[in-house]
Order: C-alpha cells, then sequence, then structure tokens
C-alpha cells in the first residue's frame, strides 16, 4: 500500500488513466535512484501485468512491481544482448495483441539514447496503443547526485549529450570539431570503453589536454564513485581505477566545481 500522501498526489494527477488491456507504457526509470520515478510512472507500474526491463533498471526499482506481476528481462550490454531490438520490438507488439498491460521499463529517459523511438515506431505500425513517459536521464540524475552543474554562466553555456558507443570497427563517426569549441559541457553515455577515442579526437580538434573531466559510475546509487582528472589522462583514469559501466563520462570545466563530500542520499529497496 502507498502511504496517504502518495495516494493523494496520485489521485490528483490529471488525465492519467488507467493502463489498459492491450497498450504498452513506455516508461523512463531514472538513472537508478528508485525516488527519482516519477509519479505517474509509479502510478502505471502498480498497473502492469506484464514488465519488460533493462539492465539499469536496478532492484530497488523492481521491488516496487505488483507481485503478481510477470517480468521479463531484456538488458544489453557491450556485445551481450539478450534480444536483439528488432525482437524486443515484437515481443512488445506480440503481448499487447494478448490483451495485457504492458510496461516497458527504460532506465534513464526512453527517448535519450534509450531506443525509445524505434519501439513506438513499431507500435504505432501495428495499430497498438501506447503511452511514453520520460524519466529523470543520466546526465541530469547522475550530474547533480555529482554535485556537478551542467550549465554555469561563468562556465558552460550549452551542454551536450553525446553517445560514445563504438561502431564495428572501432570509430565513433562524430563532429569533433563542434565537440571541440569552448563554453559547453558535453556528456558521453556508454563512453568507458571509448575513452581513447574520445580523448585522442577532441584533442586533436582543438580541445585543450588539460580539460576538467569526471567520471561517475553507478550514478545515484549507494555505489555511486566520482572520479575526476583531465582530458589526456582519462583513458588511464578509467584503466587504473577499473571504471566499468554503467559510468557517465562528463568534460568541461563545469567538473571542477563538483563538492568532493557530496554524496546520494538512495534507498536501494523501498517497501510498496
Amino acid at each position: 500500500m502507498h502511504p496517504p500522501i502518495l495516494n493523494q498526489m496520485l489521485s490528483s494527477v490529471p488525465d492519467d488513466s488507467p493502463l489498459q488491456p492491450g497498450e504498452v507504457a513506455l516508461i523512463g526509470a531514472g538513472p537508478g535512484d528508485p525516488g527519482l520515478l516519477t509519479v505517474r510512472a509509479l502510478r502505471l507500474l502498480a498497473q502492469a501485468d506484464t514488465v519488460i526491463y533493462d539492465r539499469l533498471v536496478g532492484a530497488g526499482i523492481m521491488a516496487l512491481l505488483p507481485p503478481q506481476c510477470q517480468t521479463i528481462y531484456v538488458g544489453k550490454a557491450a556485445g551481450d544482448h539478450v534480444l536483439p531490438q528488432e525482437e524486443i520490438n515484437q515481443l512488445l507488439v506480440r503481448l499487447a495483441r494478448t490483451g495485457k498491460r504492458i510496461v516497458r521499463l527504460k532506465g534513464g529517459d526512453p527517448y535519450i539514447f534509450g531506443r525509445g523511438g524505434e519501439e513506438i515506431e513499431d507500435l504505432r505500425h501495428a495499430g497498438l496503443s501506447y503511452r511514453v513517459i520520460p524519466g529523470i536521464t543520466a546526465a541530469s540524475g547522475c550530474a547533480t547526485y555529482a554535485g556537478i552543474p551542467l550549465t554555469h554562466r561563468d562556465h558552460a553555456q550549452s551542454c551536450t549529450l553525446v553517445t560514445g558507443h563504438l561502431k564495428k570497427d572501432g570509430e565513433l563517426d562524430l563532429n569533433w570539431q563542434a565537440l571541440a569549441q569552448p563554453g559547453q559541457t558535453l556528456v558521453f553515455y556508454m563512453g568507458v570503453n571509448s575513452t581513447v577515442v574520445i580523448t585522442e579526437n577532441l584533442t586533436a580538434a582543438g580541445l585543450a589536454a588539460e580539460t576538467p573531466v569526471a567520471v561517475i559510475e553507478r550514478g545515484t546509487t549507494a555505489q555511486q564513485r566520482v572520479l575526476r582528472s583531465t582530458l589526456d589522462d582519462l583513458p588511464r583514469l578509467v584503466a587504473r581505477e577499473d571504471i566499468r559501466p554503467p559510468s557517465l563520462l562528463i568534460i568541461g570545466s563545469v567538473t571542477a566545481l563538483a563538492y568532493d563530500e557530496f554524496q546520494p542520499v538512495v534507498q536501494e529497496s523501498v517497501a510498496c
């Protein structure tokens, strides 16, 4: 049961009709801390018959699901996909056609490096009902829990979110000249295994080797680590500290503003 104040909040959300049979709710679970779920996401999770979830959805969030709910894991790691994306899309279509109420639960925000748009395209083409519930993306949640402002009028007038996922040929096809411009913050998702490529291309494009960087490992969780260095030392830092996914790379002078003592307050499990 939800506490009375939460029940009051849930009942007062406008235009929040119940999840219907045969409908899919694509929900962003945020970067890890269960407390960062939106009220609407929490309400729809409680109505789900089946939840299809990713690797980045933690135990604290899974503990919020109704006990009778079926769960299907479709997580992805580098070179290790339980299901290819096209099969996940079709799984959503098949399950929705059985008349079940489906939640597709993704870490972060479904529309920011979450391939949510691809899943919605297949649902739309199949003529199925769906809704999308945004989540707090890793750039915002992890940076905030690390004490790093992504924008600051004295340091960064823009923030660019970038994929660090390498192609099969080991390349990253990015506009490095644009990314090396001053006055901005760069946030690389899925970039832990690409630090050599990122460092070499940014410095070749003119970004100073001494540019401050931060690496946030398992951001917003009780296992969060925040490590700071410089751009030229980034690959060595990742190797030296054995940093592993899920981790976020933040490049720019705003990273120097982080408070060393800043720590997240996270509940790893939450009782319904």
